[in-house]
C-alpha cells in the first residue's frame, strides 16, 4: 500500500489535516496518531524555551520610575483573573513599586490581599510575597524583621519548580547579605555568588555582577582596599562577559577607579575617570559621580607648596543671613586642574596618609533593596 500523496501538509498546529484520498481507515489513523504526537512535541518544545511569566513581569521595572512601574503593574494586572497567578505575582510588584514611593502603608495593603489568596498560588508567588514583605521592611528600617521575611523566601524557594526558581533564591540570599549585620554579610553574600555560578540560568548568572559588586564595598569599609579592587575588577568582568549595558559596565569601571584611588595609585584612577568622563560627554549622558571622584583625586593631589595649573573662572557671591549679616566669597570655578610637579616626598601619595571622605557608592544593577 502506498502513502497517499497530497499538495497540502499532514499536520497542521492544533489540528490533523488529512487527505481526502487515503486508501483506506488504517492510513487515517495512522496519520491523526502521528499529527497528535507532533503537536504534544511543539507544544513541550514551546513550554520548555518560552521565558516564564515571571521574567516576563520583571521586564516591566523601571527602578527609577517607581510611579512609572506601578502603572504598568496595574495595567498587567488587569489582564488577568483577578485570583489568578499572574495578576497576584503581579500585585507583588505593585507593592514593590509603592515601597520604593516610600507609600508603605498602600504596599501592606497590597501584600495583605496577595497573602489571602498565597494557598491557590504556585510557590513562585510565595517567594516573592515574602521577598516583598522583607523588602518594605528593611526600606523602613525594620531589619529584624525583614531578615526574618528573607529567611522565609529563602527556604520557600525550594519548592519553586517553574523556570528561573534559581534567580528568586539569589535574589533571597543577596537580601540577606543586605539586611544582615555587617559581620554576616560577606558569607551571605559569598552563598548568593556560589548559588549564581552553580546555575545554568543566564539571568540568574547575571547576579554575579551586583555580587561581587556588594563583596567589593564590604571588604572596603573593612580597609581591605586590596581585595575590594579585586572583587570589583570581577564585577566589572562578569558585566562584560554577560554583555550588559552600558550603563553598568561604566558604574564597574568607575568602581575599579574608586578602589586604585583608595590605594593611592591616582594617576591610573585619574586615568580610568577621565576617559569615562570624554566617553559619557559623546554620549551626552552626565553623570555626576564622576567628576566628584575626579575632584576627590585632584584634593588628594595636591598638597600646600604644589605647582598647579588651574582653568576656570572667578565668581563672586553675596548673601545677607536671617540675622541681618552680610556675607561674600570669592570662588574659583575650575574647569581643568594639572599638577606640574610631583610629590616631594614618595609616601604622600600612599593610602594611609591621607583623610579621606566616606565614598559614594555605587549599585552595579537596579535598586533591589526596596
Amino acid at each position: 500500500m502506498s502513502w497517499p500523496t497530497t499538495k497540502a501538509p499532514l499536520c497542521r498546529r492544533g489540528s490533523a489535516a488529512l487527505p481526502h484520498d487515503a486508501a483506506g481507515r488504517g492510513s487515517r489513523l495512522a496519520i491523526a496518531v502521528a499529527c497528535i504526537a507532533a503537536s504534544a512535541l511543539s507544544l513541550r518544545v514551546d513550554a520548555a524555551t518560552a521565558p516564564d511569566y515571571s521574567q516576563q513581569l520583571d521586564a516591566l521595572w523601571s527602578f527609577d520610575r517607581p510611579a512609572l512601574s506601578e502603572q504598568r503593574f496595574r495595567a498587567e494586572a488587569a489582564k488577568h483573573a483577578p485570583r489568578s497567578r499572574e495578576a497576584v505575582e503581579a500585585a507583588t510588584q505593585i507593592a514593590r513599586a509603592q515601597g520604593l514611593q516610600r507609600k508603605f502603608g498602600d504596599a501592606d495593603l497590597t501584600l495583605d490581599a496577595v497573602q489571602a489568596t498565597l494557598d491557590a498560588q504556585p510557590a513562585r508567588v510565595g517567594v516573592r510575597y515574602l521577598l516583598e514583605r522583607g523588602r518594605r521592611d528593611n526600606s523602613s528600617e525594620r531589619r529584624t524583621s525583614a531578615i526574618a521575611w528573607f529567611e522565609q523566601a529563602l527556604g520557600a524557594s525550594a519548592n519553586d519548580a517553574l523556570p528561573g526558581a534559581s534567580y528568586y533564591r539569589v535574589d533571597a540570599l543577596h537580601m540577606l547579605a543586605i539586611a544582615s549585620p555587617a559581620e554576616q554579610q560577606l558569607e551571605w553574600n559569598k552563598r548568593a555568588i556560589a548559588a549564581a555560578q552553580s546555575s545554568d540560568d543566564a539571568r540568574t548568572r547575571r547576579w554575579r555582577t551586583s555580587l561581587f559588586n556588594n563583596i567589593g564595598w564590604t571588604m572596603h569599609d573593612r580597609g581591605d582596599f586590596v581585595a575590594a579592587l579585586d572583587y570589583w575588577r570581577q564585577a566589572l568582568a562578569t558585566a562584560e562577559q554577560d554583555g550588559q549595558d552600558a550603563t553598568r559596565t561604566r558604574i564597574g569601571r568607575w568602581t575599579v577607579a574608586r578602589g586604585l584611588r583608595s590605594l593611592g595609585r591616582l594617576d591610573e584612577a585619574e586615568a580610568m575617570q577621565r576617559a569615562l568622563a570624554d566617553e559619557l560627554q559623546a554620549a551626552q549622558v552626565p553623570d555626576g559621580y564622576v567628576f566628584e571622584e575626579l575632584a576627590e583625586i585632584a584634593v588628594e593631589h595636591v598638597s600646600k607648596g604644589r605647582l598647579l595649573f588651574i582653568e576656570g573662572a572667578i565668581t563672586y557671591r553675596s548673601w545677607e543671613d536671617q540675622q541681618g549679616q552680610k556675607h561674600s566669597v570669592t570662588e574659583i570655578v575650575a574647569r581643568e586642574l594639572i599638577v606640574l610637579d610631583r610629590p616631594p616626598d614618595a609616601s604622600a601619595s600612599t593610602p594611609g596618609n591621607r583623610t579621606r571622605t566616606t565614598p559614594a557608592r555605587r549599585d552595579a544593577r537596579d535598586p533591589t533593596t526596596s
